[in-house]
């Protein structure tokens, strides 16, 4: 399960229709509302100050949150859609759904590197690149991965890591229908440069074909 679901603050908004939304904007709110999960919809106010750090950091679309709306129980949402200033490109309007635990959704989950003193190719001095840091999977809203787990014994200099190379949790699968690459150990700089160096000397060396 994941570790930690982030929480998402609001205030319950009285009035709806324009004129509500517009004083919320006044009073440094974004207006929004939640919906799904077999209940009536709920008019929110998001303080435009945390909302607009929240989408600044980016994926808020693929983020869950834990809803905390004073005088309602916690629910877990994910946004759906974040309504912008033509002009600005400030958020005026966020839409956001309730989930069941057995909702299917997208998410990025963080990738954890496991076990590097026992790669033969980072004590020879390699270099681990991790391609993607963060793998997004489909996941189920009440079972979420707090992470996956790459192990990097026995690992060498040239060898990858792919996604199948990962155990996935069970009813999770990437959104990325290939085998796509997750990290990979490359050789130093300098034994690079020195390679190339080789290279380009052999060739030099070589007899040109007449």
């Amino acid at each position: 399960m994941a570790g930690e679901i982030p929480d998402l603050v609001a205030l319950e908004r009285t009035g709806t229709g324009k004129g509500a939304a517009r004083q919320a904007r006044r009073d440094g709110m974004v207006p929004g509302v939640v919906f799904g999960g077999d209940k009536e919809p709920l008019a929110i106010n998001l303080p435009f100050n945390k909302l607009l750090q929240r989408l600044r950091k980016g994926r808020f679309k693929s983020t869950l949150f834990n809803l905390k709306v004073e005088g309602h129980d916690d629910v877990r949402v994910i946004c759906r859609d974040v309504q912008r200033d033509v002009v600005k490109d400030l958020p005026t309007h966020v839409d956001l759904m309730r989930l069941r635990r057995t909702t299917k959704i997208n998410l990025f989950i963080p990738v954890e590197f496991i076990n590097e003193g026992a790669a033969p190719g980072l004590k020879k001095g390699g270099v681990l690149t991790a391609v993607r840091p963060e793998v997004e999977l489909v996941v189920t809203a009440g079972d979420i991965p707090e992470k996956l787990t790459v192990d990097l014994t026995g690992l060498n200099i040239g060898d990858t890591v792919t996604i199948s190379d990962i155990t996935l949790p069970e009813g999770t699968k990437p959104t990325i229908d290939r085998d796509f690459v997750i990290a990979n150990i490359s050789a130093p700089s300098g034994l690079r440069s020195a390679d190339n160096e080789d290279d380009a000397e052999e060739a030099a060396e070589a007899p040109s074909e007449e």
